[in-house]
């Protein structure tokens, strides 16, 4: 372990430790202890209160990611299913590191989670703006004896997860906008991306990357290119991240596994139980064309359904917003 990570974990109660203390517990010295410190801020953009007499403190306590905190959220078929867990503290995207080592076995997953990315994504290219060990960054990847076309339903069933899971730790009033983003107020809460690699008869791997906003610094929430919130402004700032991410993973692989055999049919009521904008009119963005219309819902192939004076129609692909809104 680093001498940054190992300082952090000195330092993630936000309690004042002395600068020759931290030294001795790392085995460097004080000056040593003061240039990671000025890293921290530098490079993360961790502020460190430093008081002479008293040592050094995070001016916001740290949750760090804990794999053993993680690992007591999974039941036993999960535990079981998963062939890894990695933790890290920086990675440039934790998808790109699931698409670097996807699984080989089917029925199997592989779990990445980072305190902090470079270059995090979201769907239609856009960047997930990402702040040190304050938001939830997660990829699980699965690998299915399906073709890649019957894949196209897991952006669903990863938002369902996401909802329910958020649900089960005490956040209440969040909703889905099709097909998978997360809203409080019509403000974004949690991305999704959802990307797939194989052959196209089967079998197909997929990559589920989900982000969370937990607490948006103010620095880094002036980047954020939409309407957004965090769990704290929507007043779920008690969350443990160890305990959502845990519980994400075990909802995901039983989900997974359940997509493997029965499809989206067994998520569609759930997804629904979300959906808030159903009867309220809204626009498709898909390229250079649109089409308004009243929202009806989603259908069981998990295409958005539209009704307008042409009648009901059904749309797999565009950006979905409230006319006149900006979801």
């Amino acid at each position: 372990m680093s001498v940054r990570a190992l300082l952090l974990q000195q330092l993630a109660d936000g309690r004042f430790h002395s600068g020759q203390r931290i030294a001795a517990a790392l085995g460097v010295t004080r000056t040593a202890v003061w240039k990671q410190v000025q890293r921290l801020e530098s490079e993360f953009g961790i502020r460190v209160d430093a008081v002479r007499g008293r040592g050094y403190r995070l001016s916001t306590p740290l949750e760090l990611l804990d794999a053993a905190r993680v690992r007591a959220e999974l039941g036993s078929d999960s535990e079981q299913a998963l062939q890894s867990l990695q933790l890290l503290a920086m990675t440039t995207s934790t998808n790109a590191d699931a698409n670097r080592d996807l699984p080989q076995v089917s029925n199997r997953a592989k779990v990445w989670l980072a305190e902090h990315q470079t270059e995090g994504r979201g769907r239609r290219g856009r960047r997930w703006v990402s702040t040190f060990g304050r938001n939830l960054y997660l990829s699980l990847a699965w690998r299915f004896e399906l073709p890649m076309s019957e894949l196209a339903g897991l952006s669903l069933v990863a938002g369902v997860v996401v909802a329910e899971a958020l649900a089960e730790v005490g956040l209440a009033g969040h909703s889905l906008k099709w097909p998978n983003d997360v809203l409080v107020d019509n403000r974004k809460l949690a991305g999704i991306l959802v990307e797939v690699a194989g052959e196209a008869g089967g079998p197909a791997a997929a990559v589920i990357g989900i982000g969370i906003n937990f607490h948006v610094p103010d620095g880094a929430g002036s980047r954020i290119d939409q309407p957004w919130i965090d769990l704290r402004q929507a007043g779920a700032g008690h969350v443990s991240r160890n305990q959502l991410a845990g519980r994400l993973v075990d909802a995901l692989i039983a989900a997974c596994d359940l997509f493997a055999g029965e499809r989206l049919e067994p998520f569609i009521d759930r997804w629904q139980a979300f959906d808030t904008l159903r009867g309220q009119p809204v626009r498709i963005l898909r390229g250079t064309e649109s089409i308004d219309g009243i929202y009806r819902g989603i259908a069981p192939s998990g295409a958005v359904v539209i009704e307008n004076h042409a009648g009901l129609s059904e749309h797999h692909a565009g950006e979905v917003s409230l006319r006149g809104g900006s979801t």
